[in-house]
């Protein structure tokens, strides 16, 4: 399974960034590439402990029937539902939602396995290191084939 915390797969996620253009098109969704930068980086400050969430009901009743699913080798489908909280509908400045993200991807590495255990998430809850590992790669993997990268 791929993990943000395995460097090669980390690493080949790097490489996917860099290589995202500001007008690339979209393949499925709302969001230009600066806002889904953005998206992305507010995401990761979940994991990252930057705001206090609670797990919302709804996820509390669905997650044990997805759980496999979301944790599992299969990418995510094409526009799933999205948060509110994590909705960037304004117009963002590319280069630093790019520079921003790689700075939280740093930061989230360098806290490790260990210090991302117990996190919650507003969704899936109280997730163990590994998970958080899994479930970051997969989010960013899922917008970055949303623009063909």
């Amino acid at each position: 399974m791929h993990s943000l915390f395995d460097p090669a797969d980390r690493e080949a996620l790097c490489r996917r960034f860099a290589a995202l253009e500001p007008g690339a098109q979209r393949h499925w969704g709302r969001m230009e590439p600066a806002q889904m930068l953005r998206h992305c980086a507010l995401a990761l400050e979940d994991g990252l402990g930057a705001r206090q969430v609670k797990q919302a009901l709804l996820g509390k009743l669905v997650t044990p029937f997805i759980r496999g699913a979301v944790f599992g080798d299969r990418p995510f489908r094409r526009s799933a539902p999205t948060d509110p909280a994590y909705v960037v509908s304004d117009p963002q400045d590319f280069e630093a939602e790019r520079s921003r993200l790689a700075v939280l991807i740093d930061r989230l590495v360098q806290r490790g396995v260990a210090k991302t255990d117990g996190r919650v998430h507003p969704f899936f809850g109280r997730l163990s290191g590994p998970d958080w590992g899994r479930l970051v790669y997969k989010h960013l993997d899922h917008h970055l084939r949303q623009f063909g990268v």
